[in-house]
C-alpha cells in the first residue's frame, strides 16, 4: 500500500516536497516513481528511481524536481523547485517489484498539485 500526501497550492516559483510511504512487503519493491496527470491529459512519469541507483525525470522536470529516498522501507520525497503552472496536476506515486524505471504496479492515491500563475 503506498500513501502519498503534500500536496497543496503554491504560486509559481515557489516549492513544495511530495511524500510516498509503503506499507506491507515494501522489500520486494525495487523500483519507486512519481507520475502526474493533468486535467485532460494523459498520466506521465515525472520521476523515478531503483533499488540498483538508476534514475530518470522527465525533461521538462529535470533540474528543477529531485526524487529520494533510500529504499521502500523508507518514505520516498518528490522535492519540487521552481514550480510552473503547467506542474498543476493530480501526482501519484507508484511502485514496482521489478527494476525497470517505470514503476506501474501499486499506486497510491493522488494528491493534488495547484500552481498559481
Amino acid at each position: 500500500q503506498l500513501q502519498a500526501s503534500g500536496g497543496g497550492l503554491v504560486q509559481a516559483g515557489g516549492s513544495l516536497t511530495l511524500s510516498c510511504s509503503a506499507s506491507g512487503d515494501v522489500l520486494t519493491l525495487n523500483s519507486m516513481g512519481w507520475y502526474r496527470q493533468a486535467p485532460g491529459k494523459q498520466r506521465e512519469l515525472v520521476a523515478s528511481h531503483t533499488s540498483t541507483g538508476k534514475t530518470r525525470y522527465k525533461k521538462t522536470v529535470q533540474g528543477r524536481f529531485v526524487i529520494s529516498g533510500e529504499n521502500a522501507e523508507n518514505p520516498m520525497y518528490l522535492r519540487m523547485n521552481s514550480l510552473k503552472p503547467e506542474d498543476t496536476a493530480v501526482y501519484f506515486c507508484a511502485a514496482d517489484r521489478s527494476d525497470g524505471l517505470e514503476p506501474l504496479e501499486y499506486w497510491g492515491h493522488g494528491t493534488l498539485v495547484t500552481v498559481s500563475s
